[in-house]
């Protein structure tokens, strides 16, 4: 025992790793690390940005040694776990405006001019639930509120249409633009 502990006998202990095996066990866990990232960006596309991309260690391509391998896949796992974070505050807030939204929906008066979009509760499109009085001002004296549902976003159609007409305006009096 006493001469395992002196310095020079440490150096005659050789102990052997297997690269290849450590190697093939970093790179299946970077590509668990990677799909899951992938993953979670596919499940928070339109509702937050998700840094998706894997960024090169070297200019020129190589073969990554196993401490850079490590480095990967902790970065990996860190973007993976701020991810799922940001996920699950956009999920409580979410729920929390879908509170808000019935709410709004069973006692309008309550919620005077509040705003909720379809983006807020974690739907897609451009709708909004605003809490409006009827009528305009007679209606915001009298206490009678309602919520208005918007139609949503405008028909591509009738973009084109008044495209077309104010280039065809701007061409009559000779303005090109």
């Amino acid at each position: 025992m006493p001469d395992l502990l002196e310095r020079d006998s440490l150096m005659g202990l050789r102990v052997e790793v297997d690269e290849r095996l450590a190697r093939t066990e970093l790179r299946r866990q970077v590509g668990r690390l990677e799909r899951e990232l992938g993953g979670l960006f596919g499940e928070a596309f339109g509702r937050i940005d998700i840094d998706h991309r894997v960024g090169a260690l070297a200019v020129e391509p190589r073969v990554l040694d196993l401490g850079e391998l490590e480095r990967v896949r902790d970065d990996l796992a860190d973007r993976v776990a701020e991810a799922r974070l940001a996920l699950r505050e956009r999920s409580r807030v979410e729920t929390g405006n879908r509170e808000l939204l019935r709410k709004m929906l069973i006692s309008p008066g309550d919620y005077r001019w509040v705003k909720v979009t379809r983006g807020d509760v974690g739907e897609p499109g451009c709708g909004a639930w605003h809490s409006r009085p009827r009528l305009g001002p007679i209606g915001m004296l009298m206490g009678w509120w309602r919520v208005k549902v918007s139609s949503g976003c405008p028909l591509a159609g009738r973009l084109t249409a008044v495209e077309r007409e104010a280039q065809g305006e701007a061409t009559e009096t000779g303005y090109s633009g």
